[in-house]
Parts: structure tokens; C-alpha cells; sequence
């Protein structure tokens, strides 16, 4: 089929969406959640043949790779996003004007909605149902390194959509080549919206070939500053956690600030990132208190390059500062706006934080592991915006809406 034959059936099928009801999109979801579960065995044969042709070292491989535990938290999430409320038909603003006119801003779906991804199949089932939630088509261009995995995903969403007689067109995966990513880049009439999700080189190539809407899902450069009054032992695990739970996503740390006057206890943060191996880029004052105390095979001075890099591995740096300003001017000169968080137990240092570093999500105490849009409340997310039009930081259902005026009137003209 040629691709402007598939988008349009696509569009048509965005238009049919308009006149189903609340209660059959959350069927049909509870219904995918049932056969996401049952189709466990057939997803992970096909999400194998991929596994096989991907170097297990690349930073990649654990985003792509499927397990029964991920299908089961994939499940769990369209079940989250099926009972949550259709951000449809919300009356965002009503008024009456002096003539009678009655004028009402609604929010309506955007109508198609166009992602385009590197290795991650989870995508696939979470993108889906936030836009089937929200009354939106959507057409996905996955990567050839997941072409397997993302192929059955979307048999498996199609036959649910037959099952309930709705158009199967509601979802569409493009074929993985470079000539199909340029023509629904540049899809006029056809997609309302483009969503990246993948490395920076992918958004960067998005942003500068699409000519329809773009909304960027930038990379995770994720710093923690552990600030002159922070609680150690907190602290210690609080960068364990967003180093080592999982080291390939966009919310993992990949540098720790340290103030100057707390490098005596920075051996206790090192000994607990041991226990994971993690390669550690310290600048000169860290390396000197590390050097002792942290395997030669895992220490390394830092460099330019060490700052302002998403790791995705057991890889991180350590800058150390003399005060709060020096890593303020640190965490934004190299972060890529995505989650930035603070350890500290000053309240006047954590509300100037909050100010002055400028991401999507700015934390205090927290890891910033839970920069997701489940872990939110949210259901699901369809990305991560680190830009600041039309939405910022996990997007869902209501990111996935845009707005419409309805006028009602009894035969009002306007004056010359």
C-alpha cells in the first residue's frame, strides 16, 4: 500500500472516532489490556528476532527488550488509561455576550497524531491508548531494529479494534525506511501532529525535516545536586535510585553535583553505586577523595565531554561546587530541561532551586526516576516534552487535546 493510501485511511478513520462513545473506548481498552496478557508468548517470540540482531551492549538493547514482567506493567497502564476521564468535550470557558451569543472553548482531539521512535515496542501499546483515549488516529513509523516486536503489537491492537467494529486504520505502522519517515514529516492534511521519541540525532532530524507541528521529547541529561545541608543517608539512595533502576530511560542521573563542604561522605555514595559497578567521571576534587576508595577500573577523571551527556549505562560524572550558584550555573548550562533535583534540607535553597533551574521537572528529595507519566497519576505518556509550547514534561490525555469555539446564537448579525 503507498504510504498517502495508508495515511489517508488513517484520516478517515480519525473522523469516526469523532461519534464513539466514552464507554466503548474504555471497553476496547480493557479488552487490549486482556490480550496484551494472553498474546505474551507470541510479542516475545517476535521482540526476540530483533533482540538477536542488536548488540546486548548497546544502550539500546534494554529499551527494546520485552519481558512477561513488562508486558504485565504495559497491561496495568492501558487498564490505568482506560479508567481515567476522556479529556473530550471539557468546557474550558463559557460566556454570554451582551447580545445573547453564547460562546464556549471545548477541547476536541487533535485528529491524527503521528510518533516516530527508536527501539522501544512499549511504545507502541502506550501511545495507542492515550490517543484512542483522546479520540486521536495515530500513525507510528518505528524503528527497523523493532520492526518484529512492533509489528505484532499492532496486529494484536488491530484485531481488539475488529473485534469492536471499529476501523483498523485507528492505528497504522509505517514501514522503517528513511523515504517513509520523510513523507510523513511531511504529511499536509494528512497528520495534525509529530511526536519524536528517541535519541537527540532523531528529534534534531525531525525538527529540521518536518514541516507540519513538532513536539519535542528532548533528551534526559538528568542532574542531582546534593546541596550543604543534605541529608547524607537520603541522599545515598536517592542517587542510587535514579542512577541504577533502570539505566537506559531519559529520567536516569547522569550527574551528580557536590557541594564542596560534604566531600568527606562522598565515599558512602560511591561504595552504595559499587554495588551496580557504576563507571564514575570525577572532576579533580572528587577524583582525590575517590581515588583510595573506588576500584581504578571504574574511576576516571572527567572531561568536557563527561558534562552534558545522556549516559544510558552504569556510566556518570560528578562535578563539585564551592556554593548553590556555582551549580545552578552548572545544572543549566548542561542540562537538557528534562528533571533536575535537589537533596537538601533547606527550605530557602530548595524554593530557589524550584526557581531557578529550568526543566520540566524540578525535584526536592526525590528521585528523579519517577519523571513518568504513569507514576504521575497520568495513566501513560506519549513522551516527555522539554519544550515550553503546548506541553511540558509527561504528556497524556489532556497534552493530546487541542480546542475548539462552539457559538450558539438566534439569528444574531453583526453591525457594520
Amino acid at each position: 500500500m503507498k504510504i498517502e493510501n495508508q495515511l489517508k485511511n488513517v484520516l478517515e478513520a480519525s473522523r469516526k472516532l469523532n461519534l464513539i462513545k466514552d464507554n466503548k473506548v474504555k471497553d476496547v481498552l480493557l479488552e487490549l489490556a486482556i490480550q496484551a496478557r494472553k498474546n505474551a508468548e507470541f510479542i516475545l517470540t517476535e521482540n526476540q528476532k530483533d533482540l538477536r540482531r542488536m548488540d546486548s551492549d548497546d544502550p539500546k538493547f534494554d529499551r527494546l527488550k520485552l519481558t512477561e514482567e513488562r508486558i504485565e506493567g504495559i497491561a496495568a497502564d492501558i487498564e490505568n488509561v482506560a479508567k481515567l476521564e476522556s479529556p473530550v468535550g471539557n468546557i474550558l470557558k463559557k460566556t454570554v455576550r451582551p447580545n445573547g451569543m453564547k460562546i464556549s472553548k471545548v477541547t476536541v482531539p487533535f485528529g491524527v497524531i503521528g510518533i516516530i521512535y527508536e527501539a522501544r515496542p512499549n511504545v507502541t501499546f502506550d501511545v495507542f491508548a492515550l490517543c484512542l483515549k483522546s479520540g486521536n488516529a495515530c500513525v507510528l513509523k518505528g524503528g527497523s531494529d523493532a520492526i518484529n516486536s512492533n509489528t505484532a503489537i499492532v496486529s494484536v491492537i488491530q484485531k481488539v479494534l475488529r473485534e469492536f467494529n471499529l476501523d483498523e486504520n485507528t492505528v497504522s505502522l509505517l514501514p522503517a525506511g528513511r523515504k517513509e519517515t520523510i513523507e510523513m514529516l511531511r504529511a499536509h492534511g494528512y497528520i495534525d501532529l509529530i511526536i519524536p521519541r528517541g535519541s537527540q540525532g532523531l528529534i534534531n532530524f525531525v525538527r529540521e525535516n518536518a514541516t507540519i507541528p513538532v513536539i519535542e521529547t528532548g533528551a534526559g541529561i538528568c542532574h542531582t545536586y546534593f546541596d550543604e545541608s543534605g541529608d547524607a543517608e537520603k541522599g545515598c539512595e536517592i542517587v542510587f535510585n535514579a542512577k541504577t533502576r533502570r539505566v537506559s530511560v531519559c529520567n536516569a542521573l547522569d550527574c551528580l553535583v557536590f557541594h564542596e563542604s560534604r566531600l568527606s561522605e562522598l565515599p558512602a555514595f560511591a561504595k552504595r553505586l559499587l554495588t551496580e559497578k557504576v563507571v564514575i567521571y570525577a572532576d579533580e576534587k572528587s577524583f582525590e577523595v575517590l581515588k583510595d576508595v573506588y576500584p581504578k577500573e571504574l574511576l576516571f577523571n572527567s572531561n568536557e565531554e563527561s558534562f552534558g551527556t545522556e549516559f544510558l549505562s552504569m556510566k556518570m560524572s560528578i562535578k563539585t561546587v564551592v556554593n548553590f550558584d556555582e551549580a545552578i550555573l552548572h545544572i543549566n548550562k548542561y542540562s537538557s530541561k528534562h528533571s533536575e533535583a535537589i537533596i537538601s534540607e533547606d527550605a530557602d535553597q530548595i524554593n530557589k532551586f524550584r526557581k531557578m533551574v529550568d526543566a520540566a521537572s524540578v525535584y526536592s528529595n526525590v528521585s528523579t526516576a519517577f519523571t513518568d507519566g504513569a507514576q504521575f497519576g497520568l495513566g501513560a505518556e506519549i513522551g516527555i516534552s522539554t519544550q515550553k509550547l503546548h506541553a511540558r514534561g509527561p504528556m497524556a490525555l489532556e497534552e493530546l487535546t487541542s480546542y475548539k469555539w462552539i457559538i450558539e446564537g438566534d439569528g444574531q448579525v453583526r453591525s457594520k
